[in-house]
Parts: C-alpha cells; structure tokens; sequence
C-alpha cells in the first residue's frame, strides 16, 4: 500500500480518511496495472472514479471545516487545490464516458491519483497538522 506513517496529521478523523483514500487508489493501481483481465480492469476504473467523486467531497468538505475551526491561515490556497482535485476526477470521468476506456488513460488516471495524494497528503495536508498541533487545536 501507499500509505506510509508520516503521512499522518495528528487528526484522527482526517488520517483515517486518508488512509481510505491511499487504500482505495492503491488497490485500483493493482488492478488496472497490474494485467488483469480488461473487464476486471475497467470495472475497477469505474469504480475508483465515483468513489473519488464521491468520497472527496466528503472528505474535502471534513478537512476544510478544521481549517476553518482553527484558523488555517493557507484556507484559501487549500480550498483550491482541492477545487483543482474534484475538477480533474470529473474531467476523467467525461472523458472516460465520452472516449472510453484505453490503456493509456487508465495509466494516466492512476498515475495522477497517486501523484496527487503523495504531493498532497505528504506536503501540503501536512502543514495543517503542523498548524493544528502548534496554533489550533492543542
């Protein structure tokens, strides 16, 4: 799995969430790299696509309220780049219902999920955590 320790922010709901979300895109990069039968494939792509949809608005919405109980002074840098995230899963899902599914994209699709989740659980949540421990919620 891609989760690693140190990922952690110190806020049990958020690193549970996140820790769903490393599970999730790490079980899709199995599946859709790892030459299983094309249908098993596509399947998990769909899959991964909607519960993205779906579970980042939730978890977005969870990290975005504790940034603004305690005063998360990058809120608004924050709030864009989740904005940027929830843009690029449905760009995929449209362009996966419009094209179809093609080994190039569901590559792609995977290889920006877990880039994107590195970058951001691993730099830019961490400063939340920081925040959090020193200024906002201890």
């Amino acid at each position: 799995m891609l989760w690693k320790e140190k990922y952690r922010v110190g806020v049990p709901l958020i690193d549970q969430q996140h820790e769903e979300l490393f599970e999730r895109v790490s079980n899709f990069i199995k599946t859709a790299l790892n030459g299983a039968p094309w249908e098993e494939r596509m399947e998990s792509v769909k899959e991964t696509m909607y519960f993205m949809q779906d579970y980042v608005i939730v978890h977005f919405d969870e990290e975005e309220k504790l940034q603004q109980s305690i005063g998360y002074p990058d809120y608004p840098a924050h709030h864009e780049a989740h904005e940027v995230f929830k843009k690029g899963i449905d760009d995929y899902v449209v362009l996966f219902n419009e094209e179809g599914f093609s080994e190039e994209k569901i590559q792609e699709f995977a290889g920006k999920l877990m880039t994107w989740l590195i970058v951001h659980v691993g730099k830019t949540d961490q400063k939340i955590g920081e925040f959090y421990m020193k200024d906002g919620g201890l």
